[in-house]
């Protein structure tokens, strides 16, 4: 059976005058239903690495294969429409949209991809609120939510299209620790209970060792002997 996601000589420079580079020669498979947790410090590339295997940057050499399918013949079309249909994304900060409920927010992705009709995707937003606990916050708009109902809702819209794999840029960075806590948990039910496979950047030991798997990147790499 294939990796769910696969990086294959992965690379991305900066070009300038200086060029940086940013991630190099990065061999990496992740498996259906893992959670793998990305780590390493400031400024090695973890960020870098997570954006390119989520299809969200172009690689300046190697290539991300997801679910066996090589992405990069792909145009921006065929690219947002995968990033759609099949990945979720969950940020240190919500980027959850002001003028919106709560509701709203989440229902945005199923709007966008069109699948369903407003009845039904109206429902799933429902359902997922009332997974996460938010169902009585659904009509709130996110400034009247504390920080870790934010992230909460912001997973919530990361699953709305029933993705293959959530994406996770340091999720727990701005919570406190009992908020850090809940988001570790549900990340981590997301395998256990649903198949979804995560892959997530963090600092956060304790989410780190709630992970499957861990891998260090140091120097844009890979480093086998890098310690938590």
């Amino acid at each position: 059976m294939n990796p769910v996601l696969a990086a294959e000589r992965l690379g991305r420079i900066l070009p300038g005058e200086i060029p940086v580079t940013l991630v190099r020669d990065i061999d990496l498979e992740v498996e259906r239903g893992e959670f793998l947790v990305i780590m390493g410090p400031s400024g090695s590339g973890k960020s870098s690495l997570l954006y390119l295997l989520g299809l969200l940057d172009t690689p300046t050499s190697g290539r991300v294969l997801l679910d066996g399918q090589d992405t990069s013949g792909y145009g921006e079309d065929q690219l947002a429409n995968t990033r759609l249909r099949r990945l979720g994304f969950v940020f240190q900060f919500h980027f959850l949209l002001a003028e919106f409920t709560v509701l709203e927010n989440v229902r945005l992705p199923m709007r966008r991809l069109g699948a369903l009709d407003e009845e039904t995707a109206r429902h799933r937003a429902k359902d997922l609120l009332d997974q996460f606990g938010l169902r009585d916050h659904a009509h709130k708009h996110p400034h009247q939510l504390s920080g870790g109902q934010r992230q909460r809702v912001a997973i919530a819209r990361a699953l709305a299209n029933d993705p293959m794999m959530i994406l996770a840029d340091e999720p727990t960075g701005n919570l406190d620790s009992h908020a850090s806590a809940n988001v570790q948990e549900i990340l981590h039910n997301l395998t256990r209970q649903m198949g979804k496979t995560v892959v997530a950047v963090t600092h956060d030991l304790n989410f780190a060792g709630a992970a499957d798997r861990r891998i260090g990147i140091v120097d844009g790499q890979i480093d086998l002997d890098w310690q938590m």
